[in-house]
């Protein structure tokens, strides 16, 4: 064996020939239909008209035509643009650089007219007539043209058989080149665009502003569970709209991240997406969202993927930040902040009688629903009253039912007219009915409350009588090996028995929480996971349980001062609209909505 490599001999050197090397480079720059209609439209944009008008066949993979009515190509630049590495976007190392246009390689056009019949035709402005070269072709001829650029691709594939044998069905096919028209649809809406197939249109899209394209290309339902995004920071801004929780899809298919008008998919920018996330969305659940980000074209090198949807950020972790911290705060607004009435009230402190409704604005025109009669308040409806106070120290009184100045209006979320079956609060502000889940909202509360809370020392409420509950043997073991990190956590709990844990001590925020459920579901994160990573890797998790365990139950009856106080605690909590599993926690009825309701006025 060592002999016959030892005497084989290998072929001369050569040159490859020009059509088998824009072969070659077709397997990294033509996929697909959709990479070249992706190709196309990126030089069409850089063409810098006003309109893009693109004509498939077959899923494109019969015919991909692309006209644009931009500047133009010379006659005499015409061969050039079908040459490998020509172009006019770049000329030197520092262009690269700071790369300000969708294409700039001088490769694609070369590339797809190896593996396809490519002709082009343009008219530059200025010259009386337009003319065509046929891919093969040396000079170009007369043609008829109107202005700009039209580029027809026919016959996919059409000299590599072997190739096209990878190629889906037509639909599929189609699919891919409707999701990237989209992808530059959506980043330039100063551009009217239209795409049809085998002769139908199917997406016209008129010349508008973003918010206008985006509702065009994601839909209505999309904007109405979206919230915009504004945010500058140096030279770092992003602009966009990401949706919330209640409107999480099972896919990726919604997610659109652009860096300079381009589209990208960057490790870097998908994990502080998920971050910003985290704490409102199930994990199996993915949002959407269609979100820009401008910065220095010096400061992102795209040149690093030969299909340029991979980019990488000279100042990396600054813009993981920037974009975190930025979609972090506008999920976190829960559309119920209480900036018309100053600081969010609190409930009233333990055992303190119901507050009266003291002369002002809000009393003295209209009847107020804290005039209602009020529920005898039993000892479990107290779980709430006992939160509060412990999240505010508990020791002074807060008004939940007057103002704190001279505004006549009613605070966003209103105030409680009454408990529907135990699970839901009706309420009333100035714009009509507000419906909320009572366990839903008291959750998230809670949730926030204690990320606040247990980063120091938590407040810690010794129980009268220990609760005692029965535990595995497993979990005995648990409590014993980690009783630091419980003690650490606010939790005082050792044997009481051979299968037996009594809980001495609890954080004051969860004084009411069945303890029992509580703990074993602790023990059982304490037991899976590290210690360390439970208290931190995992740590909102652990008290996004916590809370769940603490927040009110379904069915215990609530007087009104309570309803209003955890709306009061609504409105001045983060993400209140959320609960930690992503589901809403209230929702508004407008009165025009209500006469609709009842065909008032009609």
């Amino acid at each position: 064996m060592a002999a016959d490599i030892i005497d084989a001999t290998m072929p001369p050197i050569h040159l490859l020939s020009d059509l088998l090397i824009n072969q070659i480079a077709a397997g990294e720059v033509v996929e697909r239909p959709a990479s070249v209609l992706k190709e196309l439209l990126e030089n069409a944009v850089d063409a810098g008209g006003r309109s893009i008008e693109v004509q498939l066949e077959q899923g494109g993979v019969r015919r991909i035509r692309v006209a644009d009515d931009g500047c133009g190509i010379p006659a005499a630049e015409l061969p050039l643009a079908l040459a490998r590495h020509a172009t006019s976007k770049i000329t030197s190392l520092d262009d690269l650089e700071q790369v300000g246009t969708m294409g700039f390689r001088g490769e694609a056009l070369a590339a797809i007219a190896g593996v396809t019949r490519l002709a082009l035709t343009s008219r530059a402005r200025g010259e009386s007539h337009a003319w065509k070269l046929d891919a093969g072709q040396r000079e170009p001829v007369p043609a008829a043209l109107a202005e700009g650029t039209v580029v027809d691709v026919a016959d996919l594939y059409y000299n590599t058989p072997a190739r096209r044998k990878f190629l889906k069905t037509e639909a599929t096919e189609y699919a891919h080149c409707d999701e990237a028209f989209r992808r530059i649809a959506l980043a330039r809406p100063q551009l009217a665009m239209q795409l049809s197939h085998n002769g139908r249109v199917s997406l016209r899209l008129p010349v508008g502003d973003a918010a206008r394209r985006i509702g065009a290309l994601m839909g209505d339902d999309f904007v109405a569970h979206a919230r915009a995004l504004e945010a500058d920071a140096g030279p770092l801004r992003l602009t966009g709209m990401a949706s919330l929780p209640a409107y999480s899809r099972s896919g990726r298919d919604a997610q659109y991240f652009f860096v300079n008008g381009r589209f990208v998919r960057d490790k870097l920018i998908a994990h502080a997406l998920r971050e910003a996330y985290a704490d409102i969305l199930h994990g199996s659940r993915q949002p959407a969202f269609v979100l820009f980000l401008e910065l220095d074209p010096a400061a992102v090198d795209v040149n690093v993927h030969p299909a340029k949807v991979e980019v990488r950020f000279r100042e990396s972790r600054a813009v993981h930040q920037f974009v975190l911290h930025a979609l972090r705060r506008t999920l976190a607004d829960s559309g119920a902040a209480a900036s018309s009435i100053g600081p969010a009230a609190g409930p009233p402190a333990i055992g303190a009688p119901p507050a009266a409704p003291t002369a002002g604005p809000w009393f003295s025109d209209r009847p107020s629903p804290q005039g209602q009669s009020r529920l005898a308040m039993d000892s479990a409806s107290r779980a709430y009253f006992d939160f509060a106070a412990a999240a505010t120290g508990g020791g002074q009184r807060r008004d939940t039912t007057s103002p704190s100045g001279d505004d006549a209006r009613s605070p966003p979320l209103g105030f409680a007219l009454a408990q529907l079956h135990g699970v839901y609060v009706l309420a009333q502000n100035d714009d009509g009915l507000v419906l909320v889940d009572m366990h839903a909202a008291h959750e998230r509360i809670l949730y926030e409350k204690l990320k606040t809370v247990l980063d120091g020392t938590p407040a810690v409420q010794r129980l009268l009588i220990p609760a005692v509950f029965a535990a595995s043997t497993r979990e005995m073991a648990t409590a014993e090996a980690h009783h630091d990190t419980l003690l650490a956590m606010g939790f005082e709990v050792a044997a009481a028995g051979p299968a037996e844990l009594a809980v001495r001590s609890v954080p004051a925020l969860l004084a009411r929480a069945a303890v029992g459920e509580l703990m074993r579901s602790l023990l059982a994160e304490l037991h899976d996971f590290p210690a360390s990573e439970v208290v931190t890797a995992r740590r909102n998790e652990l008290l996004a349980t916590m809370a769940c365990h603490g927040a009110v139950r379904a069915n215990r009856q609530l007087t009104i001062p309570e309803m209003n106080a955890l709306l009061r605690d609504m409105e001045g909590t983060e993400r209140a609209d959320q609960c930690n599993h992503g589901r809403p926690t209230w929702t508004r009825f407008s009165l025009a909505e209500l006469d609709r309701l009842f065909m008032r006025g009609q």
